[in-house]
């Protein structure tokens, strides 16, 4: 459930025009559309016509079921839509679409951005990794244990996509260590091999060897919580906090990687 309050709601009410049971001015159809692209729901699914039929309703039970997360990235989107839309809105339209703006930045607050990974995915053309980002921009506020999982096999999806394109192989079934260990190695990222006579080569070498672990403390972690293995009936699993610590941790050391990896292929 999100945490939008009465005067969050009847704000992005009034922004969106809900009044008559529209939003904007969305056709069911494109709504619909609109919806699904952006967050991967069917807004018209019996779920969310417990309060009715219209749009207006629909949306307003969306926000009821949703977490913050996934309402947020639909408000953010909406917002966006309408500022395309409406170029040049009244004083009143735009000091409403500032404050719906800062109603799901707020609601957004604390989640990882996966933006640039996003990016990164699209430039390499590489389906299961934008798959994996979906799943853990779905799971993280919902489904913990998913999120961690799918952190760690982020990292192995990482270290292999750059190897393969770098023509390197390694034999067997790789850990996790020695995928994130070769792959630094082949990016030329290994602490010895920064200089000594580098400026501050001594903070890039800690950076770099703490950025190693990273891979190895999400792998253990699934192990621990994560999904991937049966474990006893009674085991507590960790909150979204914790699943947005392993989604941020895994998407900055890939985005890094991969941003390494763009920039020095021959």
């Amino acid at each position: 459930m999100s945490n939008l309050g009465m005067a969050d709601r009847q704000c992005l009410e009034k922004f969106l025009g809900m009044g008559s049971g529209y939003v904007l001015t969305f056709s069911d159809r494109t709504f619909g559309e609109f919806v699904f692209e952006t967050v991967g729901a069917d807004i018209h699914s019996t779920q969310y016509t417990r309060q009715g039929t219209s749009k207006a309703n629909k949306l307003r039970s969306y926000w009821k079921q949703e977490s913050d997360y996934k309402v947020g990235q639909l408000l953010k989107a909406l917002v966006d839509y309408e500022a395309s839309q409406n170029l040049q809105p009244d004083p009143e339209q735009k000091t409403l679409r500032e404050r719906c703006g800062h109603i799901a930045a707020r609601l957004l607050a604390g989640a990882p951005s996966l933006e640039p990974l996003k990016a990164q995915a699209k430039l390499l053309d590489a389906n299961h990794l934008a798959e994996q980002i979906r799943r853990m921009e779905a799971s993280v506020e919902t489904d913990p244990p998913l999120a961690i999982g799918t952190a760690k096999e982020l990292i192995e999806t990482c270290c292999k996509t750059i190897l393969a394109e770098r023509g390197k192989s390694i034999s067997g079934t790789p850990d996790m260590p020695t995928l994130t260990k070769e792959t630094m190695k082949e990016l030329k990222l290994v602490p010895d091999g920064v200089p000594d006579s580098a400026r501050g080569s001594d903070v890039i070498k800690r950076l770099l060897s703490n950025l190693g672990t990273i891979g190895n403390g999400l792998a253990e972690l699934r192990g621990l919580y994560g999904t991937g293995h049966g474990k006893h009936g009674k085991t507590s699993g960790l909150s979204a906090r914790h699943a947005k610590l392993a989604v941020g941790a895994a998407s900055a050391l890939a985005t890094f990687l991969f941003e390494t990896h763009m920039e020095t292929r021959s």
